[in-house]
């Protein structure tokens, strides 16, 4: 039976349920840093889906989805504020909007789904995949257009819950599909009748308890086990470029860096913050003396360098430092590929925007989308620049040929644009989906935190405080073979995906309504 709509509210319950529904998209984006609170995204998603059932039409549904979403987003990504305000020197209040407007206009992709899932709703079983299509559509656009922003995706709520082992099999998105699929059935048994009320909730720990009991498989083997430091310098974002302070940054990479023992060491992303030309004249001597020293031997480093010049550009790059690369033909250099809006570049028609903040660095070049991994004693390691672990379909395609795909994968960041804030236990949750998804341990060597060892289950092993200076180290087993997920999004990318939801959502809008529904009936 077509759900019934409300009978018409006064205008101050219409501001009560739209600042409700806003609170729960706000309150679910603690599952995000916190393990135990993984249940808040099912509960959250599955009041907004019992809404949904019950709105007036398509218009009502879509203002819900769009209250969840911008407070959603707004929760979880607030500290833009402190970079565009505190580093970048906007205006406070022109800061603040900035971030909003960014939070609202991403919302619109979940709007356009809810009002979807109001309009093609049918009662019944058929409501719950009709659910989880639509979010999941929401979630690869905001994912995938305008160069994407997936940050606080729901499937990474879902680390350290019992979906995450689907992750090697789905992916994040697939794995918030399956969120979206168990927050539809807990609605239906708020609308469900007699039996049939128990039936969803039991379908939902059903699902769960499967996942947390079978875990994800062993679809990779062992490889070699290395040691590493892992270097965090902790320069705060407002000294990072200040000539006063660079002589001090550069004297503590570079005496870590000499000083280490281990099979791999890595400096975090501009942990050299000057152009190999401005180096010599700032520190002569200073990068020579970096390549002679693992120019023998078998020990190697990643350090996060801007490479280029005026006329061909610049980048943000990894050089790798290594007996192997320093003969000849044999150099190692990785230039990030997917850059960052108004930080690494700026979109046509806002540049006025970034000339109103003073952040340097700005305009960078793009590297190549498939490169080559960096050899350490057999091992192949990847590097990804800062937010570029976000994009695991971007990562897989490095997998298209097994025998030349990673065995580790190794983030260098800097997140110090973005102060002491949530922002460095959700990047942290990131990497460790990352891991999941492949199979491959993640080192993580940044400017402020997360600096740690991931292991291939996404567990991590050792972690330095943030916003402290130090060396971690720690042992990294590579690992051989693929993934489920890396098999079919290194050949298709996230397409599958997109087609089953796009088939699941044509599939039920064409379904004629039917006259009665024997299992749910929507209360009026």
């Amino acid at each position: 039976m077509t759900p019934k709509p409300l009978p018409r509210r006064q205008p101050a319950l219409g501001v009560l349920e739209s600042l409700a529904i806003a609170a729960l998209g706000a309150v679910q984006t603690l599952a995000f840093v916190q393990p135990w609170a993984w249940g808040l995204p099912i509960l959250g998603a599955a009041v907004l889906v019992w809404r949904l059932d019950r709105s007036s039409g398509a218009r009502h549904a879509a203002w819900l989805g769009w209250c969840y979403g911008t407070a959603w987003l707004l929760a979880g990504v607030w500290w833009l504020f402190i970079s565009m305000h505190r580093y970048g020197h906007l205006q406070a209040w022109l800061a603040a909007l900035a971030v909003f407007v960014l939070a609202a206009l991403l919302s619109l992709y979940l709007a356009l789904a809810a009002a979807l899932d109001r309009r093609w709703r049918r009662g019944g079983w058929p409501d719950l995949p009709l659910f989880a299509a639509c979010w999941l559509l929401a979630e690869l656009a905001r994912g995938l257009i305008f160069t994407g922003f997936p940050w606080v995706a729901s499937g990474y709520s879902q680390v350290d819950a019992p979906l995450a082992s689907l992750a090697p099999w789905v992916g994040v998105y697939g794995i918030g599909a399956v969120l979206a699929l168990l927050a539809a059935a807990l609605a239906q048994a708020l609308s469900a009748r007699g039996r049939a009320r128990w039936a969803a909730p039991a379908m939902a720990l059903l699902v769960l308890g499967v996942a947390a009991t079978t875990g994800p498989g062993e679809f990779t083997q062992p490889g070699r086990e290395l040691s590493v430091d892992l270097l965090q310098p902790d320069v705060a974002q407002d000294e990072k470029f200040a000539l006063e302070r660079m002589s001090g940054t550069l004297q503590w990479v570079a005496s870590r860096l000499l000083a280490s023992r281990a099979d791999l060491v890595v400096a975090p992303e501009t942990a050299v913050p000057l152009l190999p030309d401005q180096l010599d004249s700032f520190a002569p001597g200073y990068w020579a003396g970096l390549v002679q020293r693992f120019s023998t031997g078998r020990q190697a480093a990643l350090v996060g360098v801007p490479l280029g010049d005026f006329d061909s550009g610049y980048t943000n790059s990894v050089v790798g430092l290594s007996a192997a690369a320093r003969a000849p033909g044999g150099s190692y250099r990785y230039d990030k590929h997917h850059l960052v809006p108004f930080g690494e570049f700026i979109p046509q028609g806002f540049r006025w925007f970034t000339e109103l903040m003073q952040i340097p660095l700005g305009d960078f070049r793009r590297g190549v989308p498939v490169p080559a991994s960096f050899d350490v004693q057999g091992e192949r390691a990847a590097p990804n620049i800062c937010y570029e672990d976000l994009f695991g379909e971007e990562l897989a395609q490095r997998f298209a040929d097994p025998a030349r795909s990673p065995t580790l994968f190794v983030n260098l960041s800097n997140i110090g644009w973005f102060g002491d804030t949530i922002a460095i236990g959700q990047h942290l949750a990131i990497s460790r989906m990352r891991a999941l998804e492949f199979q491959r341990p993640m080192l993580r060597a940044t400017n402020t935190g997360a600096t740690a060892v991931i292991d291939h289950r996404g567990r991590v092993l050792a972690q330095l405080p943030p916003v402290t200076p130090g060396v971690l180290a720690g042992r990294v087993q590579g690992r051989h073979g693929l993934t489920p997920f890396a098999r079919w999004a290194s050949q298709f990318g996230l397409w599958p995906l997109i087609g089953l939801a796009l088939a699941v959502c044509a599939a039920i809008a064409i379904t004629p309504r039917p006259v009665k529904s024997r299992v749910f009936a929507a209360r009026p």
